[in-house]
C-alpha cells in the first residue's frame, strides 16, 4: 500500500491545487501519490496530464488490448500503483475484469485469446532493456490489428513505460484503488 516516496509528497496549494485535488478525488476517491510528487514541478505534471488526456482520445486499438498491455508493462516493471490503477480503471471503463486481474500471470492463465497473448508478449518485449521486439512479432500484430491500431498500441505501451518507470523511480506504490471497489485481488505474477 501507499507509503513513503523517494521524493516527498508536496501539498497541492492554490486554486490549481484545489482543482487537481477535486478532480483526483472524483476520479479515484483520493489524491494520487504520483500527482503529489510531481506537484514539485508543475510543468512535468502538466505534461503528464496532457499526454494522458490525449492518449485517452485514441480509438484505433481495442481498449481491452491497451489496458492489458499497460498492466503487462506495470507487472514487468514492478509498478504496483499502475497495476492497481489499471485494474481500477478497467472496472470503471467496463472492460473485462476477469482478464485484467489475470494479466500479471498471463502466461499461465487460460483466459486470454491468442491475439491478447501476442499483445501481452509485445508489451513485455517493448519494456525490456534493450527492447526485444522482433520482426515476426510486429508482423503478426500488423496483420491482425492493421497499421493504425499497431501504431496506437505501440505508442500506448511506450507511454505505459514512461509512467510505470517514473512511479517506480519515485518509490510510489499501490494506493488500494481496486480494493476500495471491492475488486478481487490481482493474480500474482509467477516467478518463472
Amino acid at each position: 500500500m501507499a507509503g513513503n516516496t523517494r521524493i516527498p509528497k508536496a501539498e497541492l496549494t492554490g486554486v490549481y491545487g484545489a482543482v487537481v485535488k477535486r478532480m483526483s478525488r472524483k476520479m479515484l476517491g483520493d489524491v494520487a501519490e504520483p500527482v503529489e510528487v510531481a506537484w514539485h514541478n508543475k510543468k512535468v505534471l502538466n505534461f503528464s496530464f496532457s499526454v494522458g488526456r490525449q492518449a485517452q482520445k485514441w480509438n484505433r486499438c481495442d481498449r481491452n488490448l491497451k489496458s492489458f498491455a499497460h498492466m503487462a508493462v506495470a507487472s514487468l516493471i514492478g509498478c504496483s500503483f499502475c497495476l492497481d490503477y489499471g485494474y481500477f480503471q478497467a472496472h470503471n471503463d467496463g472492460l473485462d475484469l476477469t482478464k485484467a486481474r489475470e494479466v500479471p500471470r498471463w502466461r499461465e492463465s487460460d483466459v486470454f485469446t491468442p491475439l491478447e497473448r501476442e499483445v501481452l508478449e509485445y508489451a513485455e518485449a517493448m519494456s525490456q532493456t534493450p527492447p526485444t521486439v522482433t520482426d515476426d512479432m510486429s508482423a503478426r500484430l500488423l496483420e491482425q490489428l492493421g497499421a493504425p491500431a499497431l501504431v496506437e498500441l505501440t505508442a500506448f505501451i511506450a507511454l505505459a513505460n514512461f509512467m510505470t518507470r517514473t512511479n517506480v523511480a519515485f518509490g510510489i506504490e499501490s494506493q488500494g484503488l481496486a480494493a476500495a471497489c471491492d475488486l478481487k485481488p490481482l493474480a500474482v505474477r509467477s516467478t518463472t
